[in-house]
């Protein structure tokens, strides 16, 4: 249940923002590369203001470093200026998410029937998942179109 509502809220956050997957693609695979460098430290800092340490606040801060940049990045960016472009670019943000956070929430979820399927599918596919959705979010930057420059830069 749990990983449904991250899932919904991953997908609605980017479908509502319009931002393009490129970027945000690009932000989760920092985010990921950040959470190894910072995951350690992150659990020292916490402890220090009392956050009782443990695997459920190690998972929990592991999952906040990996999804930070790409939220910081909802808010500034590149759009979709299509429906069909939103719903492809949250679906492929959403999966890309989840197979970076597969980690570490399996630490802390226990799961049964249907959602251990589809859990143990994205564990064992999550590297070729995370593959083509670097190579996707890269070809998104590529495809996407500079912004305009305004009136007043068009006249100088």
């Amino acid at each position: 249940m749990i990983c449904v509502v991250i899932a919904l809220a991953l997908f609605i956050s980017t479908f509502i923002t319009k931002r393009r997957f490129g970027l945000l693609g690009l932000a989760l695979a920092t985010g990921s590369i950040l959470s190894g460098i910072w995951g350690y430290n992150a659990g020292l800092v916490a402890s220090f203001f009392g956050i009782p340490s443990g695997s459920i606040t190690s998972a929990v801060i592991l999952a906040l470093i990996i999804l930070l940049p790409a939220c910081i990045l909802l808010f500034h960016g590149y759009t979709y200026r299509t429906l069909v472009g939103r719903v492809v670019g949250a679906s492929l943000f959403t999966l890309l998410a989840l197979a970076f956070l597969v980690e570490p929430l399996g630490h802390v979820l226990l799961l049964q029937g249907y959602s251990a399927n589809a859990y143990d599918w994205l564990l064992n596919n999550r590297t070729v998942i995370i593959g083509f959705g670097l190579i996707i979010a890269i070809v998104d930057l590529f495809l996407t179109k500079p912004a305009r420059l305004s009136d007043k830069r068009r006249m100088r």
